[in-house]
């Protein structure tokens, strides 16, 4: 389910996106910034957290949600804020900044007082600066390739982004270790270096953008925010890409929450997030063929085919208690994400114009992150009340797993209807 409003170019695909100088830099900084981002997840939950003293009569999940608490809530906060912002300056300047202050805040641990509150306030301002990056490099994509070429480069930003958290997890710990042997601040080093690293390839991304006149600039920024509203109400298509992607990632956070207990139920004992991360895979696998060979599918429904490609790998999960049809689920999974994700995303850059860029990916932020806080919340509670209704931990997940299929599945038809009107061609 996505536009097209002139053929695909035959040298759209991968290979001519890694011709493209400009998009070559914002692709790099992107996974640097990626791993950079895992790494620091790693390092603020372990290594600080317990360097860090935390009030004694805290318990240690209570410190962990705290702490986790302050990382979500500048994205509530900040969002839609951040988009109106990126709107009125350089994207190639925000993502500079963003990354040289990330860089320079995690360099300055070792100066400041070892207490739990800075610790907290250092996590807190981190991610304020990641809700303004974000919607900055969403925004600055379809600055640098040609429209033919969005669905290639969002396939390869989501396979990139899928990889650096499988990449990112996995070395974290690794690396993390091996930097606390440069010295007693080498950790620190190791994650800000690589914002700063990240930072100096922007400043060199070749990136040509027209400014805003002065008269657009002096719009009061409240305005700005009405604008963005109004024109999601306006753009059907948008807005319901956007419930498209709030709704998978709704699922995928349901999906961390129970990661843990299905790990267990199919036998994955040692390795319980094995689960998250083949769905990973499967997602880089999905964008992967959208990004190569995404010209052949016109006309296919994708969205429609990933939300019950997903329904129909929840509801095979609640059935099943073998590692490799689990696995082999899993990976379906993520490819049935791919066929959401990638389309609807480039459905939003490409019908989006460029003074709007900003200000939607700002909402579709909030959105998302506001979204997440649902399921997050209820999944777990949710699930054990209905183990304990029914006199079964298994028989209440597979309940909340049989819920989960028809809510997708209802989504994805919801979706089509309330889209295919309005589209001429589809991919």
């Amino acid at each position: 389910m996505f536009p097209v409003e002139e053929p695909s170019a035959p040298n759209s695909g991968f290979r001519a996106l890694l011709k493209n100088r400009s998009f070559l830099a914002l692709w790099s900084g992107q996974v640097v910034s990626q791993v950079a981002d895992k790494i620091f997840f790693i390092l603020l939950t372990i290594p600080l957290l317990e360097s860090y003293p935390s009030p004694s009569n805290w318990g240690a999940n209570s410190v962990r949600s705290v702490l986790l608490i302050a990382c979500t809530l500048p994205a509530i906060l900040f969002g839609s804020a951040a988009g109106i912002f990126v709107d009125r300056f350089q994207k190639k300047q925000v993502l500079e900044v963003c990354n040289w202050s990330r860089g320079l805040l995690i360099l300055s641990l070792p100066l400041l007082p070892k207490l739990y509150i800075v610790l907290i306030l250092i996590a807190f301002c981190e991610s304020v600066m990641t809700q303004f990056f974000a919607p900055a490099e969403q925004a600055a994509i379809p600055l640098v390739v040609k429209k033919e070429s969005l669905l290639s480069a969002n396939a390869l930003f989501t396979t990139t982004m899928m990889g650096a958290v499988i990449v990112g997890f996995a070395v974290g710990e690794p690396l993390l270790a091996l930097a606390e042997t440069w010295g007693e601040s080498g950790q620190e080093i190791l994650v800000g270096g690589l914002y700063l690293l990240a930072a100096a390839v922007f400043y060199l991304m070749p990136l040509q953008e027209v400014r805003s006149t002065d008269a657009q600039i002096e719009v009061h920024p409240w305005h700005d925010f009405k604008a963005g509203l109004a024109y999601l109400r306006q753009n059907r298509l948008v807005s319901n890409a956007m419930i498209q992607l709030t709704a998978l990632y709704s699922v995928f956070a349901a999906m961390t929450v129970l990661a843990v207990e299905l790990g267990s139920k199919i036998g994955l004992e040692s390795n319980k997030y094995a689960l998250l991360a083949t769905a990973g895979i499967g997602m880089v696998l999905g964008a992967g063929i959208l990004g190569h060979w995404g010209d052949r599918f016109h006309h296919k429904p994708l969205p429609l085919i990933g939300f019950l490609s997903m329904a129909i790998a929840l509801a095979v999960f609640s059935f099943s208690d073998s590692v490799v049809i689990g696995l082999g689920i899993s990976v379906f999974l993520g490819l049935g994400a791919a066929l959401i994700g990638v389309p609807m995303q480039t459905v939003i850059q490409q019908q989006t114009p460029a003074s709007m860029h900003g200000k939607v990916f700002g909402f579709q932020n909030n959105a998302i992150n506001i979204a997440l806080s649902l399921p997050l919340a209820i999944t777990g509670p949710l699930t054990d009340a209905l183990g304990n209704w029914v006199g079964s931990a298994a028989l209440g997940l597979q309940l909340v797993l049989l819920g989960m299929s028809v809510f997708v599945t209802l989504v994805g038809v919801w979706a089509w209807h309330n889209t295919r009107r309005v589209l001429r061609n589809v991919i």
